[in-house]
């Protein structure tokens, strides 16, 4: 077996892995935002929760990417995040009160950190020999099809008039699944690290300036960017209070997100970073509509929402697999993964407070700050030129 190939076949099974992680906490997340305001929380409340989660469960990757380097256990850092990433997600159908619920969502975000980072660097790997756009694309379009089952999963169990700890419970399927793949991944994949080509031009001593400058931009676009249990609260505080509806439409989302990764990333190989500034100004549009419009608008709101999120969970991480050797590649996740959580827990957190002031500042805050991002991009992209 050629190694294309086998690398190819390498991102499908960690594909498979990261549709049955998400199929688990994507099902929680379509509905720990609506769970939350029936358990009592304020528009702030979820707003904080939301965004502190971020910020414990990216600013802890800035340690496990360090560690996942220096220790080059990558497969066993990945294992333990992802069992505790999964495994607290059934959990919250015990959850009685709001405080419980937050928590645990806090705890889900933990794990998802301590994988992260190392997982990032075993699929850079084969997404190398493959593609760095196709790659990170496919894993992404893969994860999302998760994403979707999950909140459809969640949504029979809601028609069925089970009620929302039945919704979590249930996901305790796809949890256990992705962890039986995930340890038979390790047997056959024992060092991912041969997949890749060892003419890459890169140097190991440390981080290019570009990394920083596009590091900046990253930021920007994290901080203006809506997290869904804000979105999901607004559209239960709106009317849209059948249970059904609301983890639907973030269904909705993922899907478009599997569909937008496998577009941009195709697209990322030919035209660069310039595919993150086309998708940029898609998802510009998504927080008016989301927060001023009807049920209709919200759904075309929902539809850029899954574009932006699909551009950023999958071309921001291959930019970075172009930028940085390996030998640095999981301290770079790390850095990468620690500032787009502060961002986001910095945006999320503000954008709480201003729904519960005034929903027009928070659809101002949103489309400026992804707009003052694309400068940063533009300039990365004239900068990387040099490098080809």
């Amino acid at each position: 077996m050629s190694k294309s190939r086998a690398a190819l076949k390498f991102v499908v099974l960690l594909g498979f892995v990261s549709l049955c992680a998400d199929a688990t906490y994507e099902g929680a997340r379509s509905i720990s935002g609506a769970y939350l305001a029936i358990l009592g929380a304020s528009g702030t409340v979820v707003g904080l929760t939301a965004g502190f989660g971020e910020l414990i469960g990216y600013s802890l990757r800035l340690v496990t990417g360090y560690l996942s380097d220096r220790t080059r256990q990558y497969w066993r850092i990945t294992t333990l995040g992802y069992v505790v990433n999964t495994v607290v997600v059934p959990l919250m159908a015990l959850a009685g009160r709001w405080e419980v619920l937050a928590g645990l969502m806090i705890a889900e975000r933990t794990g998802k950190a301590i994988r992260t980072p190392p997982r990032d660097v075993l699929l850079s790997h084969a997404a190398i020999r493959v593609g760095k756009g196709f790659g990170f694309g496919l894993h992404e379009a893969m994860d999302q099809i998760g994403a979707v089952s999950g909140p459809l999963l969640v949504t029979a169990v809601l028609a069925l008039q089970k009620g929302y700890p039945a919704g979590f419970a249930i996901l305790v399927i796809p949890a256990v699944l992705g962890l039986v793949v995930l340890l038979i991944g390790q047997w056959v994949y024992p060092n991912p690290r041969e997949f890749e080509p060892t003419t890459q031009d890169l140097h190991g001593e440390g981080l290019p300036r570009r990394f920083w400058i596009y590091l900046i931009a990253v930021a920007l676009i994290a901080a203006g960017f809506v997290d869904f249990p804000l979105i999901a609260f607004h559209l239960q505080q709106a009317g849209l209070n059948q249970p059904t509806q609301i983890p639907l439409l973030y269904a909705l989302a993922m899907g478009v997100d599997a569909i937008a990764a496998l577009t941009f990333g195709y697209w990322f190989d030919r035209i660069g970073i310039a595919t993150l500034i086309i998708a940029i100004v898609f998802s510009l549009g998504f927080a008016p509509l989301v927060f001023l419009g009807g049920s209709t608008f919200a759904v075309i709101g929902m539809v850029l929402w899954g574009i932006g999120m699909g551009a950023q969970e999958s071309i921001l991480k291959a930019v970075v697999a172009g930028m940085v050797s390996p030998e640095r590649r999981g301290s770079a996740y790390g850095i990468f993964n620690t500032g787009y959580g502060i961002a986001w827990f910095l945006g999320s957190a503000l954008m709480g407070v201003l729904y519960d002031r005034s929903i027009a500042l928070l659809i101002v805050f949103s489309v400026l700050l992804q707009l003052i991002a694309i400068p940063f991009l533009i300039w990365i992209k004239r900068v990387s030129i040099e490098y080809h």
